[in-house]
């Protein structure tokens, strides 16, 4: 797995050091192990969770702006855990409303030994943070509307949207609320995906 995780990080231009290599492919047989109990996500090969989970979180680190973010239903902790596994220096609170998915990620993080996450069962409409977020996560969560509508009180004033999507619709974009604007679509390259992949960033 570490031949194949170096290969894809090479080719995605991404730099990491042993340990934090050695922190994914042990979250990956994290994710593995429990997935046979719990059903976590569809991905049942390893090997194919580095492509799909991994690099398909990591490729948007290098469009992350500020120090703290917080990742809408993270689900089993994408995009979340691996961007907190590559950005030590960032700090990641991990949404979700579903129990088990937030008992994984408290035994990953403990697992990993990870000091930069923050788990948090709840419905992201119903979350009052004590501090607003530099940057709102999600990865195939809900059209950007229903992202905005539900996440509208989770960002600072100049804080951004990040949302990870596969094909980009312009539709999505036209039923946006009018104080939202559209700074950025991204093509995103995911080595060995098959499928496009896209980083739309609002404000």
């Amino acid at each position: 797995m570490k031949t194949k995780l170096d290969r894809l990080l090479m080719q995605a231009n991404i730099q990491l050091n042993d340990q934090q290599k050695q922190q994914l492919i042990d979250f990956v047989n994290l994710l593995n192990k429990w997935n046979k109990a719990y059903n976590l996500t569809s991905v049942r090969d390893p090997q194919e969770m580095l492509v799909k989970h991994i690099l398909d979180s990591l490729v948007v680190s290098s469009y992350l702006q500020g120090e703290f973010f917080i990742d809408v239903g993270t689900g089993p902790g994408l995009p979340g855990l691996p961007l907190a596994i590559a950005n030590p220096d960032k700090q990641f609170v991990l949404l979700d409303s579903l129990g088990k998915r937030i008992n994984f990620i408290r035994n990953a993080v403990r697992e990993l030994k990870l000091t930069n996450v923050t788990p948090i069962l709840s419905r992201v409409e119903e979350y009052q943070p004590n501090e607003k977020f530099d940057g709102v996560l999600s990865r195939a969560f809900a059209s950007l509307k229903d992202m905005t509508n539900w996440c509208h009180h989770l960002p600072k004033e100049n804080g951004y949207f990040y949302a990870l999507k596969g094909i980009y619709h312009i539709e999505e974009v036209k039923e946006l609320n009018d104080k939202y604007t559209v700074q950025q679509i991204i093509p995103l390259q995911v080595p060995e995906l098959v499928g496009e992949r896209h980083l739309i960033i609002l404000q």
